[in-house]
């Protein structure tokens, strides 16, 4: 599938849109259309309340996407979006990561 098909998966709610976060995260490190799609995503209100797990959102699992990808351009994605999150979010987020900052943060790939 094209990004942009994996985009259209999570803008649209659809039933594989974490299937389609991951994948967009295995796709981050070398392709810069997977960046911009996980930080856009990372921003959508229902995103960051669709919970994987206990705490763990989607738009979590796409900062930890963008933060594993380890290119300037998807750190830099990373910061912003977890600069948009709550306060409460950005330190569950960090705890989750074990991390005191973001910037500190280098989670393994999803």
């Amino acid at each position: 599938m094209t990004v942009a098909e994996l985009r259209t998966m999570i803008e649209g709610r659809d039933v594989f849109r974490a299937k389609a976060v991951f994948e967009l995260a295995a796709r981050a490190s070398g392709d810069e259309s997977a960046v911009a799609a996980l930080a856009h995503v990372s921003r959508i209100d229902f995103v960051r309340d669709d919970r994987l797990f206990h705490l763990v959102s989607l738009a979590w699992a796409a900062i930890i996407g963008l933060l594993a990808a380890e290119t300037p351009s998807a750190r830099r994605a990373a910061y912003e979006a977890f600069a948009d999150l709550s306060a409460t979010d950005q330190g569950d987020l960090l705890r989750y990561l074990k991390a005191d900052s973001i910037e500190s943060a280098h989670p393994a790939s999803l």
